[in-house]
């Protein structure tokens, strides 16, 4: 019996150990590798500012003076992709989208020529006066969404952010890469994006439409959709929390 026993034990320990030990499949290149486009280098930062709400308008104003300059600068290799407020979410809130041509290396020649420049130094410190807290975070474009490209309006936008589990990223952008083709019939798709340094594990969803009706009749449709239902039913397992901003954009702001 002694021996009968001491035997077992192993398999015993090694039952259990497989019910709570998660197997992972070996990778052998980077999910930024496997996820974002191929044919551009762009890199993106997404900066998101709380402002007092007493400073919110002359905020606005700052930025629609001098972001600008920035943009049309030949020699920053830099492109203001959408500028908004946020309307519905965390009030007093702006919400800045930029594009680096070119990468780090662009990421790094904008930022070394701003500091020299006299007049975005006084900009960055009226604007610090305003602000109750910022973050940013850089980013990629998964290889399957559309490039975000100026656009007419007037349209709201839906920024759709989601904390994604550690390690399930290659998952959500497998499924993803699927999902997007149910929600391009009224063109309301403008870019996805998931994050490389900042947060991470962050993904980020752009949307426009008319307005709030014109956004429920399009979600609502794509549930009649065969197989939208599947792809939503497996990505919600991979989502540790997820943020909906509806945001409006500035004059300045290309995507309109």
């Amino acid at each position: 019996r002694g021996l009968g026993s001491s035997a077992s034990r192993p398999r015993e320990d090694s039952w259990l150990k497989s019910l709570f030990v998660r197997k992972v499949d070996p990778r052998k290149d980077a999910h930024s590798n496997l996820l974002a486009k191929r044919e551009t280098s762009s890199l993106y930062k997404l900066q998101i500012h709380n402002v007092k709400p007493e400073c919110l308008d002359a905020y606005n104003k700052l930025c629609q003076e001098v972001l600008p300059k920035i943009h049309e600068e030949k020699h920053y290799p830099c492109a203001l992709v959408g500028t908004w407020n946020t309307w519905y979410g965390e009030q007093d809130q702006a919400v800045h989208l930029w594009r680096y041509e070119g990468g780090y290396p662009a990421l790094n020649e904008v930022m070394s020529k701003l500091r020299q420049n006299k007049e975005f130094t006084a900009f960055r410190k009226e604007r610090g006066n305003m602000l109750l807290s910022r973050k940013n975070q850089l980013l990629l474009e998964f290889s399957f969404w559309n490039e975000p490209v100026p656009r007419e309006g007037p349209n709201i936008y839906e920024l759709r952010s989601y904390q994604l589990r550690p390690g399930t990223m290659i998952e959500w952008g497998n499924y993803w890469a699927r999902a997007i083709r149910f929600r391009q019939d009224n063109d309301e798709a403008v870019g996805g994006f998931f994050s490389q340094i900042g947060q991470l594990y962050m993904v980020h969803h752009l949307w426009a439409y008319k307005d709030l009706q014109t956004r429920e009749d399009i979600r609502n449709a794509a549930w009649h959709k065969p197989g939208w239902d599947e792809l939503v039913y497996y990505t919600v397992p991979l989502i540790q929390e997820m943020e909906s901003r509806i945001m409006i954009p500035l004059k300045i702001s290309p995507l309109q």
